[in-house]
């Protein structure tokens, strides 16, 4: 009794297999992208294509026929997983990536300078060795971005301040400073007082007056007899 029951479960097994549709062949050219509700299919590939990691990932896939054929959903995801952790300060692919690429660099240098060493004529001497210096230029430029990322240089800026005569004093600020405007602003309006809570009195000028009589305008004298006298 056992053993038909057994044999049917494995009959049925097979027959279960047998109608499950066979799995689709993967197209390596196609990219796994979701899209927006109601996005139009145009819209939809125009948002793919502006992607960096798909534009990357086309390229990768042209410069990378050695390899095969690659797949450029996986190659897109690879990247999109290299960017993030550049986002959240991790770098530790751009650093071995460009140390690799400076010894690649210097490979390239060492290959033309001795293919220029042995150029038969002075034509093909002079352009392999501006295309060995050229290597050797970019290969210096790389150490020193590494070199940059290692050790960022320190930023900063320094703060001028200029006395002038009296009580003004001028800051040199950045120009994106509002606080330093707006002090300056007061101290502007602190040399309109002449003294503290007074303020100089900017009206119209009055008529002239005689308040000091020892300051009034003498008359019209005799001349002979100021000068005898």
């Amino acid at each position: 009794m056992a053993e038909p029951a057994r044999a049917e479960r494995k009959q049925g097994t097979i027959r279960r297999a047998g109608k499950q549709k066979p799995a689709k062949k993967h197209d390596p050219n196609q990219i796994a992208a979701a899209g927006l509700p109601n996005e139009d299919e145009a819209d939809f590939l125009a948002r793919t294509v502006l992607r960096p990691t798909v534009q990357a990932a086309v390229t990768l896939q042209q410069f990378g026929k050695n390899f095969g054929t690659l797949n450029l959903s996986g190659l897109t995801d690879a990247l999109t997983v290299q960017t993030k952790l550049a986002n959240d300060g991790d770098l530790a692919r751009g650093e071995a990536m460009l140390t690799t690429q400076a010894h690649t660099l210097d490979a390239i240098y060492n290959n033309l300078a001795r293919r220029a060493i042995n150029a038969e004529y002075m034509d093909n001497l002079d352009r392999y060795l501006k295309l060995a210096l050229r290597a050797q230029s970019q290969c210096r430029a790389t150490w020193e971005t590494l070199a940059t990322m290692k050790n960022p240089p320190m930023m900063g800026y320094v703060k001028q301040a200029n006395i002038s005569q009296g009580h003004q004093q001028v800051n040199n600020a950045p120009s994106g400073d509002s606080s330093r405007a707006r002090e300056n602003s007061d101290l502007q309006s602190k040399l309109l007082e002449a003294k503290s809570g007074e303020r100089l009195d900017i009206g119209a000028a009055g008529a002239p007056g005689r308040a000091d009589p020892a300051m009034a305008t003498l008359g019209e004298g005799d001349r002979t007899k100021d000068a005898g006298g």
